[in-house]
């Protein structure tokens, strides 16, 4: 062990240090710092020009002193000496570097006085390390350790992969165990063969997950055994646990917004449930006309989305993340898409709204909208479903029914089922009654037609060469399909009636003026099937 400088060397080196930095040529900044490692351990980070001297030459000098002190002397003693506002680092006899205020960027004593405190505890680590790398039985020691820990890894990996063929054979009979055990009613909710593969990929991500995880803690334990590699094993320590302490402080951190947030969201789906109730019970029949059964449950979902768009926008502030750039930034892209694709949205749900409130459509119902004819199946909020004759399902947009003229045929009935008609067109040389009659006979020969309310034949239309009749009867409740063969068979027996009458069902167009005046004759008025009035007979 050397001994210290004289006391005089002491005192002429401090007062020359004294004169430099009074002239100001002392300490001269520069832009890029210099990091000064010895074993692969940081001791400080050099900023200032300093005598003449770069951060870059300042480290190559300290290394040079700091390695041949080592050589020379194995313990070398680590001081500090103050030199007017810096600081003096000592290895044995021998100045290793200064320390001084430009190189913390600050004028602060104090915060020099613990720069140079960091930076001779990182020496003082360095000699003990170079001590420690040169002790053969320290090294035996630590290769020991690393043996060990080494036997600890491989078999924690067999464990591993034991563990995971063990799970893997008994994985079938478990799933197929615990999903015919998940049912609703007697309808199995989930089958193993669907959640076989997602289970597979999820033991295989967290085998990869256990195996990364003991590779980096082995690898930072083996960092860590010898005195050059030891900083990057702590690196790789510190970082995991800041990480994990990161992790928690977040997860943490969230419990009172995520608390807040559940309880709102418990409040909402109670203000649901009162909501509904409250809906109910004014539904009843006598209290509101535009509240009924019909329009009930399309009002109770109204209200339900109401209710939880506002616990939404309640509860968004107090979501973990909520405040981050990311999730504002996809908070504007869904709002952009929806503002860019609700307006067709929007508008089929309002005509939605429309048909349900002024219960233009009723499920059941036949109807003709536009050149649609069937049965309503489904009333949507977007669309509607009807039924055809033919058995075709059509899903027409609620826009176009509202835009359309819309035909009720069961709405204007007597009791239940729905209106059916026909249109014959006959010359004038035929006469009215007994076309009225044929009609009436037609439709009380077809099943299904009503005979009370009775069946009505109406003049629609006087034409230039024929009159129109439309033959109006109520036909029972029946499915799309069985309408449209009531109709086939009503048509099938107007043609046979007529037929019987000697009637041609055609509509006649004149070239020229005929040979003889197409009329009827008074005696030929109530031509069979027409009955005369009692009245007239009595005259």
């Amino acid at each position: 062990m050397r001994s210290r400088l004289p006391a005089l060397s002491m005192v002429v080196f401090s007062l020359f240090w004294s004169m430099l930095l009074w002239a100001g040529d002392a300490v001269k900044p520069i832009e890029e710092p210099v990091e000064l490692k010895v074993a692969n351990r940081s001791i400080m980070v050099f900023r200032a020009t300093l005598l003449g001297e770069a951060p870059v030459s300042r480290v190559k000098r300290a290394k040079a002193v700091i390695g041949e002190t080592l050589d020379e002397d194995g313990e070398p003693v680590v001081t500090l000496d103050p030199i007017h506002d810096s600081y003096l680092v000592l290895l044995g006899a021998r100045r290793a570097f200064i320390v001084a205020p430009d190189d913390v960027d600050s004028v602060d004593f104090a915060s020099v006085q613990e720069a140079a405190q960091s930076a001779a505890e990182h020496l003082r680590q360095v000699v003990a390390e170079t001590r420690e790398a040169r002790n053969l039985k320290l090294m035996l020691r630590s290769l020991l350790a690393v043996a060990i820990a080494t036997t600890v890894y491989v078999a924690l990996l067999w464990g591993v992969a034991y563990l995971r063929g063990r799970l893997l054979k008994r994985l079938p009979e478990l799933m197929d165990r615990h999903t015919r055990a998940l049912k609703v009613g007697r309808v199995q909710v989930i089958e193993a063969n669907y959640l076989y593969p997602l289970v597979i990929r999820l033991f295989w991500l967290l085998r990869w997950l256990a195996l990364l995880l003991l590779t980096y803690e082995w690898l930072g334990f083996v960092l860590s055994r010898f005195p050059y590699t030891r900083p990057w094993g702590e690196s790789l320590n510190n970082y995991l646990f800041e990480v994990v302490s990161y992790l928690f402080q977040a997860i943490v951190g969230a419990i009172p917004g995520l608390g807040v947030a559940l309880a709102i969201f418990f409040i909402a789906r109670g203000a649901t449930a009162f909501s509904r109730r409250v809906l109910r019970r004014m539904a009843t029949p006598g209290t509101f006309t535009w509240l009924n059964r019909e329009t009930l449950q399309p009002t109770q979902r109204l209200t339900s989305l109401a209710i939880w768009l506002f616990a939404l926008a309640m509860a968004y502030p107090y979501l973990p993340g909520a405040g981050t750039d990311a999730f504002k930034g996809l908070s504007v892209l869904i709002g952009l898409m929806i503002s860019l694709g609700a307006t067709s949205v929007v508008g089929q749900a309002a005509a939605g709204l429309i048909l349900t409130y002024t219960r233009t459509l009723r499920p059941g119902e036949f109807v003709r909208i536009g050149e649609y004819e069937g049965t309503v199946t489904e009333l949507g909020m977007f669309t509607t479903s009807i039924r055809t004759g033919l058995g075709e399902v059509l899903t027409l947009p609620n826009s176009m029914i509202t835009g359309t003229v819309t035909k009720n045929y069961s709405r204007t009935v007597q009791g239940p089922g729905y209106v059916v008609d026909t249109v014959v067109t006959i010359g004038y040389d035929t006469p009215w009654r007994q076309v009225e009659a044929m009609l009436l006979e037609a439709a009380r020969r077809t099943p299904g037609v009503l005979e009370e309310p009775p069946a009505q034949v109406f003049q629609t239309a006087l034409s230039d060469f024929y009159p129109e009749y439309r033959l109006v009867a109520q036909a029972i409740p029946s499915q799309p399909r069985p309408r449209a063969v009531l109709l086939s068979m009503l048509h099938a027996n107007i043609q046979d009636v007529f037929n019987e009458y000697g009637v041609q069902i055609m509509s006649p167009h004149y070239l020229g003026d005929p040979e003889k005046d197409k009329r009827v004759p008074k005696d030929k008025w109530f031509t069979a099937p027409a009955e005369e009035p009692r009245d007239v007979r009595q005259r």
